[in-house]
């Protein structure tokens, strides 16, 4: 204990603090020997961070228990060698606070592991799309809540599956011999054409 506290530059007082308000794990024991590993110094050092960033001790005891009930990145990407075109993304939890300042609560974070926006791998945080990470961050600067923001994007997402569900019918049915793979840059250019338009109606009759 007394080497750990050291190392993430606290006490040992603080550390048994933490270790009371379950904020810290427990560590692996040997007899009345207790080890602490670089996962323990990993949280103590998030733990740090957030609380320079003006997060409570509660506010972070809540975000711990949604990031340690959040999926595994490999149930989030799915198989390995998937076809994708977005690029996931590393965090760390201070990261993802400093992206979102001020919005990053236990009920957002709950709402994008439940959407399976992001996964938890070991001591990191991944986000399944850098475009959707930035965008998402640009809306919150813009002034929009991120509550706002994970609400639309649920409903986005059951339009978008409706709008694959279709493409992927018509080529099942017309060329059932083709590459679906070949499908996606006209679905996209077909969909990104129409949103255009319908942004265009919206714009000129507000």
């Amino acid at each position: 204990m007394d080497e750990l506290a050291a190392a993430a530059g606290i006490t040992v007082r603080t550390l048994r603090f933490y270790r009371e308000r379950k904020l810290l794990p427990p560590p692996r024991r040997e007899g009345r020997i207790a080890w602490y590993d670089e996962h323990h110094l990993a949280r103590l050092r998030t733990i740090t961070a957030l609380l320079e960033r003006g997060h409570t001790l509660n506010a972070i005891a809540d975000l711990t228990d949604a990031f340690e009930s959040g999926r595994d990145v490999g149930e989030i990407l799915g198989l390995a060698g998937a076809p994708t075109e977005e690029t996931p993304v590393r965090l760390t939890p201070e990261e993802l606070a400093d992206y979102f300042e001020g919005e990053v609560t236990p009920e957002n974070l709950q709402a994008a592991l439940d959407l399976g926006y992001i996964g938890t791998d070991g001591d990191e945080i991944v986000h399944i799309s850098r475009r959707l990470l930035d965008v998402s961050a640009a809306l919150v600067r813009e002034g929009v809540p991120l509550a706002e923001v994970l609400a639309a994007g649920r409903k986005v997402r059951e339009h978008a599956d409706a709008m694959a569900e279709l493409f992927m019918t018509i080529l099942r049915d017309h060329t059932p011999e083709s590459d679906p793979e070949k499908l996606r840059p006209l679905a996209k250019a077909v969909v990104e054409a129409e949103l255009s338009l319908a942004m265009d109606r919206r714009l000129s009759n507000p």
